[in-house]
């Protein structure tokens, strides 16, 4: 089988034209490497082996590299999440704010741990370092949805609203 079907059977036609688009701006392959990932992230909701394989061949870089890129954001997702990936900073204006009662109000109502999915596969609960919102402490998202002013009592309201 050539490379060129190898990367097909592993990556759709349009994953690969989009991320060879994405190329064309950049001023060599690897530099599309997170681009690339979240293109396939976007249609697969996760990277698998299998995906991140090929992209590191279409990109033309080692699977090691890559996979140290993937593992190095925390927007990539290595393994399957949930239809809704809830990020909790645990920053230190997060954690002042109370994040910790946050976080478990989180856990109780979900039934998860930090880094669990649902056993429904509704939400994958993760830590996150900082949002950037420490202002509007203590924050999470839910998918892009920017949430502040968390506390432990506005907790079942917010995830009623994700279905």
């Amino acid at each position: 089988m050539s490379e060129v079907s190898q990367l097909i059977e592993a990556l759709s036609v349009e994953e690969v034209d989009a991320i060879e688009a994405e190329i064309t701006h950049l001023p060599n392959r690897e530099s599309a490497a997170i681009e690339a990932m979240r293109i396939v992230q976007e249609k697969r909701g996760w990277i698998s082996d299998e995906s991140l394989r090929a992209i590191a061949r279409l990109l033309g870089m080692s699977t090691e590299a890559l996979d140290s890129i993937a593992t190095f954001y925390n927007l990539i997702f290595r393994k399957p999440v949930g239809r809704h990936v809830l990020m909790l900073c645990d920053s230190v204006s997060c954690y002042v704010m109370g994040c910790d009662k946050v976080r478990t109000a989180v856990c109780d109502q979900l039934g998860v741990e930090m880094g669990e999915t649902t056993p429904d596969g509704r939400f994958t609960l993760l830590p996150i370092v900082c949002l950037g919102a420490c202002d509007r402490a203590p924050v999470m998202t839910i998918d892009e949805e920017l949430i502040t002013h968390l506390s432990a009592d506005s907790i079942p309201d917010i995830l009623s609203g994700f279905d």
